[in-house]
Protein backbone atom coordinates (compact mmCIF):
# COMPACT_ATOMS: atom_id res chain seq x y z
CA UNK A 1 0.00 0.00 0.00
CA UNK A 2 1.26 3.18 -0.80
CA UNK A 3 0.59 6.47 1.14
CA UNK A 4 1.26 10.13 0.88
CA UNK A 5 4.31 10.81 3.15
CA UNK A 6 3.34 12.60 1.81
CA UNK A 7 18.44 24.54 -2.89
CA UNK A 8 20.47 25.59 -4.45
CA UNK A 9 23.68 26.68 -2.31
CA UNK A 10 24.31 30.40 -2.99
CA UNK A 11 27.67 31.89 -2.36
CA UNK A 12 30.01 28.69 -3.62
CA UNK A 13 33.53 28.04 -2.26
CA UNK A 14 34.45 25.19 0.38
CA UNK A 15 31.46 26.28 2.45
CA UNK A 16 28.98 25.07 0.09
CA UNK A 17 30.67 22.11 -0.62
CA UNK A 18 31.14 20.98 3.09
CA UNK A 19 27.24 21.89 3.41
CA UNK A 20 26.13 19.97 0.62
CA UNK A 21 28.89 17.27 1.92
CA UNK A 22 27.29 17.06 5.29
CA UNK A 23 23.47 17.11 3.89
CA UNK A 24 24.36 13.79 1.14
CA UNK A 25 26.04 11.87 3.78
CA UNK A 26 23.26 11.93 6.46
CA UNK A 27 20.31 9.93 5.77
CA UNK A 28 17.40 9.02 7.48
CA UNK A 29 15.15 6.32 8.24
CA UNK A 30 11.64 6.50 6.48
CA UNK A 31 8.58 4.96 8.83
CA UNK A 32 8.84 1.21 8.94
CA UNK A 33 6.41 -0.91 6.81
CA UNK A 34 5.77 2.82 4.18
CA UNK A 35 6.28 2.92 0.66
CA UNK A 36 6.46 6.80 0.55
CA UNK A 37 5.31 8.94 -2.45
CA UNK A 38 7.80 11.15 -3.74
CA UNK A 39 5.88 14.38 -5.35
CA UNK A 40 7.30 16.97 -7.78
CA UNK A 41 6.68 19.82 -5.13
CA UNK A 42 5.88 20.46 -1.62
CA UNK A 43 2.18 18.84 -1.32
CA UNK A 44 0.24 16.31 -2.16
CA UNK A 45 -1.70 18.59 -4.87
CA UNK A 46 1.74 17.50 -6.78
CA UNK A 47 2.09 15.09 -9.29
CA UNK A 48 4.20 11.36 -7.99
CA UNK A 49 7.05 11.15 -9.59
CA UNK A 50 8.01 7.77 -8.24
CA UNK A 51 7.71 5.86 -4.77
CA UNK A 52 9.82 5.01 -2.11
CA UNK A 53 10.67 1.46 -1.51
CA UNK A 54 10.08 0.22 2.56
CA UNK A 55 13.56 0.78 4.37
CA UNK A 56 14.17 3.51 2.47
CA UNK A 57 16.98 6.42 3.79
CA UNK A 58 17.03 10.03 2.78
CA UNK A 59 19.17 12.83 2.58
CA UNK A 60 17.48 15.96 2.99
CA UNK A 61 19.04 18.41 0.63
CA UNK A 62 16.53 21.16 1.86
CA UNK A 63 12.96 21.80 3.22
CA UNK A 64 9.53 23.33 2.36
CA UNK A 65 6.59 24.62 4.02
CA UNK A 66 3.54 22.92 2.52
CA UNK A 67 0.32 20.55 2.59
CA UNK A 68 -0.42 19.58 6.45
CA UNK A 69 -0.23 15.64 6.66
CA UNK A 70 -0.63 12.94 9.42
CA UNK A 71 1.99 10.47 9.51
CA UNK A 72 3.75 8.01 11.97
CA UNK A 73 5.84 10.95 13.09
CA UNK A 74 3.49 13.44 14.22
CA UNK A 75 1.35 16.19 11.63
CA UNK A 76 3.50 18.43 9.51
CA UNK A 77 3.72 21.32 6.79
CA UNK A 78 7.31 20.74 6.61
CA UNK A 79 8.38 18.68 3.40
CA UNK A 80 11.76 17.21 2.70
CA UNK A 81 13.37 17.74 -0.59
CA UNK A 82 15.33 14.51 -1.29
CA UNK A 83 16.20 15.51 -5.35
CA UNK A 84 15.44 17.98 -7.99
CA UNK A 85 12.03 18.17 -7.79
CA UNK A 86 11.55 15.56 -5.23
CA UNK A 87 9.68 16.26 -2.21
CA UNK A 88 7.85 13.77 0.74
CA UNK A 89 6.54 14.88 3.55
CA UNK A 90 8.58 15.49 6.89
CA UNK A 91 5.55 13.41 8.97
CA UNK A 92 7.33 9.84 7.45
CA UNK A 93 10.51 10.93 8.06
CA UNK A 94 12.73 10.08 11.40
CA UNK A 95 14.74 13.13 11.83
CA UNK A 96 14.67 13.75 15.47
CA UNK A 97 12.61 17.27 15.01
CA UNK A 98 9.44 18.82 14.94
CA UNK A 99 11.24 21.60 13.31
CA UNK A 100 13.39 22.33 10.25
CA UNK A 101 16.69 20.70 10.32
CA UNK A 102 17.89 21.75 6.90
CA UNK A 103 18.17 25.53 5.50
CA UNK A 104 14.69 26.34 3.43
CA UNK A 105 14.52 25.54 0.03
CA UNK A 106 15.39 28.21 -2.34
CA UNK A 107 17.34 30.60 0.72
Amino acid sequence: MSVDHVEEIEGGGEEAVSTMAAAASTTYAIAPGVRLNVRSGPGTGYPIVRVLPEGSRVAILCQSPGTTVAGPYGTSSIWDCIGSDEFISDAYVLTGSDGYIRPRCGS
